[in-house]
């Protein structure tokens, strides 16, 4: 298990306003063992696919989409679907990059299913500032799993989220779990029919 509890703040992520407590000594709980806003350097999204794999936290790099982990989780497990292009809108994604958005969303629960097995899901993205979006410029969907009592007293009244695993020991269970790739030199999977090479040149657009 890690150390660090947070990598730097320009990796990839969506803030909000919970302050974190990381607990990586309750993962044995969960598990049933009960005892900038422009396209390059400024937009982490861009960013991203960029990094190493374990650095950037990089779960999956498809052809035209990738798959990071939340910087500021609302619960263990929550990842963001991104494009390699600099796009903000939905409606201007090309025909590959939107059928490779739904896949990975899908590959992304399915990954989750069997490294967490969470009782539900939030999935979806925020679209503009007025509907809450924290990287309006680039667009991201969030898949969030979720488990019966995750809003307990801690979120609501604390404004903590209890984290029982570190980001990168997260994003190593999934990477290892996700269905249809195969492993990249640092951890991450790579579609069978991309590239990291090629999916990682297309960062910006």
């Amino acid at each position: 298990m890690s150390d660090a509890p947070e990598p730097d703040t320009d990796f990839a992520s969506v803030k909000d306003g919970f302050e974190r407590l990381w607990t990586p000594h309750r993962m044995a709980y969960i598990t049933g063992d009960r005892p900038s806003e422009d396209a390059g350097d400024g937009c982490p999204f861009c960013a991203a696919p960029g990094r190493g794999d374990a650095e950037g936290l990089v779960v999956h790099r498809g052809e035209h989409c990738y798959v990071v982990m939340n910087l500021f989780p609302y619960n263990p497990g929550h990842v963001l679907v991104c494009p390699y292009r600099h796009v903000s809108l939905y409606v201007d994604l090309t025909e590959e990059e939107t059928a490779e958005f739904g896949r990975l969303t899908k590959e992304a629960i399915a990954a989750l299913d069997e490294t967490s097995q969470p009782m539900g899901y939030n999935i979806g993205m925020n679209q503009g500032a007025v509907a809450g979006a924290g990287v309006q410029a680039h667009l991201h969907q969030h898949v969030v799993p979720r488990w019966g009592g995750d809003m307990n007293f801690l979120p609501i009244i604390g404004q903590t989220k209890a984290l029982p695993m570190l980001l990168e020991d997260v994003r190593g269970r999934l990477a290892a779990a996700w269905p249809g790739g195969t492993a990249g030199s640092d951890g991450a999977t790579v579609a069978t029919a991309g590239s990291a090479t090629t999916a990682g040149s297309a960062t910006t657009g």
